[in-house]
């Protein structure tokens, strides 16, 4: 519960506090596009200054050639 306590505090903090939206879909968009960022552009320390989308895609691509080669 944590990790997602501290992410929507991030897009809050972020993206919409003080912020007004003129539509429902404004803001969803809004959110969208900060997801977007957050998982497949945002580099990450921990896991060697690459997205968490870049790091998640390698990892099962490892994975897959893990099982190919046992």
């Amino acid at each position: 519960n944590a990790p997602t306590e501290s992410l929507w505090g991030r897009l809050k903090v972020g993206r919409l506090y003080g912020r007004r939206f003129a539509t429902r879909r404004q803001a969803m968009d809004e959110v969208i596009d900060w997801l977007t960022f957050y998982n497949h552009k945002r580099l990450h320390s921990t896991l060697g200054y690459v997205s968490p989308m870049t790091f998640e895609q390698r990892w099962t691509a490892a994975q897959q050639q893990d099982r190919k080669s046992a």
